[in-house]
């Protein structure tokens, strides 16, 4: 019994060693197929999704088309959920996510990321005539968020005077924000820019960012010529200014100067 205790932990590193190197997908070899495998969540509006022709569109899916097409190799989409995209890499069903992945120290642990190419943020949003610079400024102010979501538990954390309004996904805080059944929103930028579009009359906008996450590009880990090939990649295209047309056309905001910056 001891000795099975002391050799099952090597064995099982054992087999993820043998796994992680089969499973290794070099820019060579992608090169050499002519196909770079990508994953994309096309359930996450403004990153991916399908249009009235079911067509996948988004920020993340025309990344991906330009990263491709920069390689010098056809894009092939893995569709994955949220859930399923660090899964997707890890099983070499996908070369690289692409899917508004935020890094984070417990992820980085399985996988690699490129330098930072985006960011989702979480943002206070409201008509321009009312005076919000601050958390402070919520106190007392009923606070629209989606049930359980980031911008939830941020705001219950660090406005504990606010009044919290709960609706249960991003398309009903929508509609109460554009509708005037709700004057404040904690949600993204972008969501905050689509308020403004449906009622521009309310003069939406982002009053504050409460917490900034950057996204990266995800790909195995032990893969330092893809790795290096990526991160130029995410470089060069944020000095361009190509990630961030993309982004403009999609969310409606542009990539936060942070990120642009840290690339430099």
């Amino acid at each position: 019994m001891n000795l099975r205790k002391t050799l099952l932990p090597t064995l099982l590193a054992a087999a993820l060693g043998a796994f992680s190197t089969g499973a290794s997908a070099e820019l060579a070899d992608i090169k050499k197929a002519g196909t770079i495998r990508v994953a994309i969540d096309l359930g996450a509006p403004f990153y991916g999704y399908v249009d009235d022709k079911m067509q996948p569109i988004g920020s993340d899916v025309e990344a991906a088309r330009l990263l491709a097409q920069d390689l010098g190799v056809k894009l092939e989409i893995v569709q994955t959920t949220n859930s399923g995209r660090i899964p997707n890499l890890l099983s070499n069903k996908a070369d690289l996510v692409i899917s508004s992945l935020s890094i984070t120290e417990e992820r980085a642990r399985a996988v690699d990321f490129s330098i930072p190419y985006g960011a989702i943020q979480a943002a206070v949003g409201a008509p321009k005539s009312l005076e919000i610079k601050n958390m402070a400024d919520l106190a007392g102010k009923s606070v629209a968020v989606t049930r359980g979501g980031p911008q939830d538990k941020l705001i219950s954390a660090r406005a504990p005077d606010a009044k919290v309004v709960r609706f249960d996904d991003e398309a009903a805080s929508i509609t109460a924000a554009a509708s005037g059944q709700a004057d404040i929103v904690a949600i993204t930028p972008p969501i905050i820019q689509a308020i403004a579009n449906r009622n521009p009359a309310r003069e939406f906008e982002v009053k504050f960012v409460i917490e900034s996450y950057k996204l990266g590009i995800a790909l195995r880990k032990n893969e330092p010529e893809l790795k290096g090939w990526v991160d130029e990649w995410v470089k060069k295209n944020l000095a361009n200014g190509k990630l961030n047309e993309i982004h403009m056309k999609y969310a409606g905001v542009p990539i936060p100067d942070e990120i642009v910056q840290g690339a430099k």
